[in-house]
């Protein structure tokens, strides 16, 4: 179950990035959605409110499709849907820089006219439905999975991973700034322009997309190798329910000898009286 956990870590440290970078790019963005404006230290809510309108939806449409089509009771496995959230977040990530170019352009050709903050919510839009099925997956692989007297606190994984997730995104940053200044011409690490307009935060998106697609073949590396705890007690019976299945057939066994016996006797009672009967005749 370790190396499962450790393949989700990845994942939120794409999340904790788009939620700090985002304010920054919601600084110099357009921040007015028609006659309302957002505040950019909000932004980081945006996939929340994905997350509010897209787990009922799951809930009520996509599982009951699914259910109908795999047979199975919750539609798809758990590790599936952690398999999915995990290449969402890949694709969010890409988008994310493709956004971030697309900013920074119109930026520099107009600051005065910004782009939309609505540009954004492509990107929350795919991370929020990655999140909803890596986090409902890993909440119920980790309840159903766990021994029965750490199935509560197997449940406190998911946010272990999550906290983890938000500690290495601070490594990389200062990783990625250490080694890109001393290759790039500008000596100036990826994220350490004087502004976003400076940087290349798009490179650093694209970067952790590719790093989100290694550690998607690295679960489904550990996930193929996996087995559900109900799949290994069917194909494995335990030595308690061995033991039971000897003592019932014993008791069948016994039974069935008790049964012979009193016929035999029955019979050789039959045959004692028939036999006085015709010696009493005679």
């Amino acid at each position: 179950m370790l190396p499962i956990l450790g393949s989700t870590i990845i994942m939120n440290t794409c999340l904790a990035q788009l939620q700090t970078f985002s304010v920054q790019q919601g600084s110099v963005m357009n921040l007015k959605l028609g006659s309302f404006t957002v505040s950019s230290p909000s932004i980081p809510v945006i996939p929340l409110i994905f997350l509010c309108i897209l787990i009922p939806l799951y809930e009520f449409f996509f599982v009951p499709f699914a259910r109908k089509i795999t047979h199975h009771p919750s539609g798809i496995t758990q590790l599936q849907r952690v398999g999915v959230g995990l290449i969402l977040s890949s694709i969010s990530m890409a988008i994310a820089g493709v956004i971030e170019v697309k900013r920074r352009n119109q930026s520099i050709k107009d600051s005065s006219h910004p782009i939309s903050l609505f540009w954004l919510s492509f990107q929350y839009a795919i991370f929020g439905i990655a999140d909803m099925f890596t986090l409902v997956g890993l909440l119920e692989f980790f309840y159903r999975e766990a021994p029965s007297n750490i199935k509560s606190l197997s449940t406190s994984f998911t946010y272990l991973s999550m906290s983890l997730g938000y500690f290495l995104s601070t490594v990389f940053v200062n990783v990625i700034n250490s080694v890109t200044k001393r290759i790039t011409p500008s000596k100036k690490g990826w994220l350490q322009g004087s502004g976003l307009n400076q940087s290349n935060l798009n490179l650093f998106f694209w970067f952790l997309a590719i790093l989100s697609c290694l550690n998607f073949f690295n679960f489904i590396y550990w996930s193929s190798w996996y087995k559900y705890k109900s799949e290994d007690m069917n194909s494995r019976p335990d030595l308690k329910t061995i033991t039971e299945t000897k003592t019932t057939l014993k008791m069948v066994d016994d039974e069935k000898a008790k049964k012979d016996e009193s016929i035999k006797d029955i019979m050789r009672v039959r045959t004692i009286g028939h036999g006085k009967v015709c010696v009493h005749d005679k």
